[in-house]
């Protein structure tokens, strides 16, 4: 397996990366893209299949661009996970681990998800099956995910295993409705229509946020709908509902107007509250973040005297998770709605040995604000994918913490951060982590201690 949950195979002294393949299949292959190191390629024919191959679950696989690797076995997504970490770690860090863990496999490889985000479409993708028929396809409208590389395309989406019910039952509630009703769908390409955009959350408890997006305001179509849906189902606690005239679909900027019940949805983590609003970052894959958070605190050492640092904080979720068993935690986060929301996760548990920041680490974290905070013991961080700016990576260093538990979704990024500190830290510890089942995706904590 190589990235992007693509096989790898050898032709001709080059490199071949096919997409839906596992280790072991034999196929033809037709060649799409040829670089002067490698090709990119699609299976035209299957001619044996690998020993190791079972059969997806997922009616859309092969088509959705999510859940790539259903054609493995779980046991076998491991593995290569676990390979992927060891492979850019040595490649990318030219860093040796001593103590690198098995991977945390996920209770729930299916329905474990307590978010999803679809797009409506009037101009859906039509699937291979489809195309074969050569039939006129007159209902070409559609709610589901868009096709990988194709903003334009949306793959109608009929049952998705990633979250529990009743989340397709809404969606396709709200699809039956709108077709039964002649309520445009939005055309991506000309960027007309009504329905946008629909999001459903919910909670480990079994209560479900809805919120949906319409291109304009016209109440005698809005209402009706919302009214049906919170008839329908008494699992949605929370309605939302949102305006958006813009050119893309990002919601951050716009009023989010609840029409029906709560404005967040609560969830729980050893006893700790924490406040899930329609923004809100919290971990798509609740049981595994328990986890996650655990090991994250279990690195980290803390005997209770410690200040921390917890970079890149988002809602404050981990830096509540370690409060209990340390001194001080100052968080950072650059988005003001997650630290407004830290702020209320604390004041929810009566945590009063927090701070949080608004602002880029890059630009907060200097001499001035270690000077006026405390200097950390401690530092943890948690950024995005695309990893740490090399000035956070040298601030960090220059903070001298004892201990750094850097937890990544894209361990690639990490080894190339980590290798940046090596002079001073070196990485004692290792702990892949499986929060996305049946995708190439893999979470991993690294302890470094000061050299």
């Amino acid at each position: 397996m190589a990235a992007e949950g693509k096989s790898l195979a050898r032709v001709d002294n080059m490199v071949l990366f096919v997409p839906h393949t596992v280790p072991g299949d034999i196929v033809d292959v037709q060649v799409v893209r040829k670089r002067k190191r490698y090709m990119e390629g699609f299976p035209l024919r299957f001619i044996q299949y690998s020993s190791s191959r079972i059969e997806p679950f997922c009616r859309h696989f092969g088509e959705c661009g999510g859940c790539r690797w259903q054609n493995l076995p779980y046991e076998e997504q491991l593995k290569y996970k676990q390979k992927q970490v060891l492979d850019q770690f040595e490649r990318i860090g030219n860093i040796q681990v001593q103590d690198v863990f098995p991977i945390v496999t996920s209770d729930h490889t299916t329905h474990y998800r307590n978010k999803l985000e679809f797009t409506f479409s009037n101009n859906r993708w039509l699937t291979r099956d489809e195309m074969q028929q050569g039939e006129e396809i007159s209902q070409r409208k559609a709610i589901g995910f868009h096709i990988p590389g194709r903003f334009d395309k949306v793959l109608d989406i009929q049952a998705c295993h990633l979250q529990p019910e009743p989340s397709n039952d809404i969606r396709n509630f709200i699809r039956d409705y709108a077709l039964r009703n002649n309520i445009d769908f939005f055309n991506l390409v000309s960027q007309q229509g009504f329905l946008r955009t629909l999001m459903i959350r919910n909670s480990m408890k079994g209560e479900f946020m809805v919120v949906i997006s319409f291109f304009r305001e016209d109440k005698a179509m809005m209402i009706p709908l919302l009214d049906e849906l919170v008839h329908a189902f008494p699992a949605i606690v929370s309605l939302f509902y949102v305006i958006n005239p813009k050119a893309n679909d990002t919601l951050n900027d716009l009023d989010l107007i609840l029409y029906y019940g709560k404005d967040h949805l609560l969830e729980e983590m050893e006893g700790l509250k924490f406040r899930i609003g329609p923004r809100s970052f919290y971990q798509t894959n609740p049981a595994q973040a328990h986890k996650l958070y655990g090991i994250t605190r279990d690195f980290a050492n803390l005997k209770g005297h410690e200040h921390v640092y917890d970079l890149y904080t988002g809602t404050g979720t981990i830096a509540l998770f370690v409060a209990g068993r340390c001194a001080k935690v100052t968080g950072i986060e650059y988005v003001a709605e997650a630290i407004a929301d830290a702020h209320h996760n604390a004041d929810l548990n009566g945590i009063h040995n927090t701070e949080f920041y608004t602002g880029d680490s890059r630009d907060i974290l200097n001499a001035d604000f270690v000077s006026a905070n405390g200097t950390p013991d401690v530092i943890i961080a948690d950024p995005p994918r695309s990893g740490m700016h090399a000035d956070v990576v040298s601030s960090i260093v220059n903070c001298h913490p004892e201990r750094i538990v850097y937890v990544s979704c894209n361990p690639a990024t990490q080894a190339r951060d980590i290798r940046l500190m090596a002079d001073h830290y070196r990485v004692t510890r290792m702990q892949p982590v499986d929060m996305f089942p049946h995708t190439f995706h893999v979470e991993n904590i690294a302890l470094l201690e000061r050299i």
